[in-house]
């Protein structure tokens, strides 16, 4: 058992090496790991956001950003944590397989434009009328997500 274990341990560290690597397991990767460092990395950005560090605070969110632990972090909740998981965008994509996350954890980044959402009608609660809905695509989901971890460390997690 103890083998095992710090193999699974392995996987959470050296990721950051191999971002490439589609041969992780998404079931075996140490989540707790994970949200560790992705803890840390929110700690030290909310110090340097009560210090005044405006040039350190931008930074750390650059490099929470681009961490493999943080984006891991932000694709499981899309996918797996959220209620609204099983919505598709305007891609139609519903549900994502293990290797699919991992695909999309590898190919996030900030850079180029968003999809459409898809729009849908939804009722106004204690009227007849309806309002619009957007729903974005499952990696547009994800980024903002991945955005979010970084933006809520500034303020201490409250919204």
């Amino acid at each position: 058992m103890h083998g095992n274990s710090s193999g699974i341990e392995q996987v959470a560290v050296d990721m950051s090496n191999t971002r490439d690597n589609l041969t992780v397991e998404w079931k075996d990767l140490n989540w707790r790991k994970l949200e560790r460092v992705t803890f840390k990395l929110q700690k030290r950005i909310f110090r340097a956001s009560e210090r005044g560090d405006v040039k350190a605070v931008r930074r750390l969110q650059k490099t929470l950003i681009r961490s493999w632990s943080a984006k891991c972090i932000a694709v499981r909740r899309v996918t797996q944590d959220n209620q609204g998981k099983n919505t598709a965008g305007v891609d139609g994509v519903k549900a994502l397989t293990p290797m699919q996350r991992v695909s999309l954890v590898n190919r996030m980044s900030l850079k180029g434009k968003v999809k459409p959402t898809r729009r849908v009608m939804i009722p106004k609660p204690g009227t007849d009328e309806k309002r619009p809905l957007g729903i974005p695509t499952i990696y547009d989901r994800a980024l903002q997500a991945l955005v979010k971890l970084a933006h809520l460390a500034r303020m201490g997690g409250k919204i």
